[in-house]
């Protein structure tokens, strides 16, 4: 087989995304796209990472929020049992949560699904090529988090086990902001902003915004405006 031939070979690929209708939906496009061959689909991550083990595909289409083993964490086990498998997330999530574990995991492209078919061929050429598969959006969103400086460290280590995540939603209440306006901040959804204030309330005792304040201050994760009382 010459050259020419191999370089005609379709990119071999495995979709794996819980939702059915989506799943097939994905195998549909990408079953009139050229140069891509699908060879299996799976429900989940644990699927997804046995069929790698007996298809050996060129890339997986990974979603992120599955059942029994999502999709960073299959793809941290592709990418350390088959590193011959490269790994693009194809996502409804964008957010700083979820971009950086899947990067961090091993994933070289990231799409969202409002990806077009063109958009999701040239993600899979880039990476088997060595490069990058990141929408547009995702390029940018690295960008903005590169270019932004650096948090500055806590007056006091956190207590009470808060994690660092949590410790910066303490500081940004303390700060007067809210929920949306943290969200904004930290590029995540308002949503995300809600569990973390759940879980340190959980962990501190406190019960509203106005006790976290008062705790923030106490702890010296922020420095009190003048005159303020605890």
């Amino acid at each position: 087989m010459t050259e020419t031939d191999e370089e005609k070979k379709p990119a071999r690929v495995v979709v794996a995304d819980d939702q059915t209708v989506v799943r097939e939906g994905i195998v549909m496009l990408l079953g009139l796209l050229p140069g891509i061959k699908v060879v299996g689909a799976a429900g989940d991550g644990e699927e997804a990472v046995r069929l790698v083990g007996e298809l050996a595909p060129d890339v997986v289409l990974m979603d992120l929020r599955m059942p029994r083993c999502d999709g960073v964490e299959a793809t941290r086990r592709i990418r350390a049992q088959y590193p011959g498998t490269q790994v693009v997330v194809l996502t409804t999530y964008a957010d700083d949560e979820s971009l950086f574990p899947a990067l961090r995991a091993g994933a070289r492209g990231y799409l969202t699904k409002d990806a077009g078919g063109d958009e999701i061929v040239r993600a899979v050429e880039s990476v088997l090529s060595g490069d990058a598969g990141l929408s547009p959006s995702i390029q940018r969103r690295l960008l903005e988090r590169l270019s932004q400086p650096e948090p500055e460290p806590a007056a006091a280590e956190a207590p009470d086990g808060l994690t660092a995540r949590e410790t910066e939603v303490l500081v940004l209440i303390a700060e007067g902001l809210t929920n949306q306006q943290i969200a904004r901040k930290l590029h995540v959804s308002t949503a995300t902003v809600k569990t973390h204030i759940n879980n340190l309330f959980a962990k501190t005792g406190l019960k509203d915004r106005a006790q976290a304040v008062r705790y923030a201050y106490g702890n010296g994760l922020v420095r009190p405006p003048a005159g303020w009382i605890t």
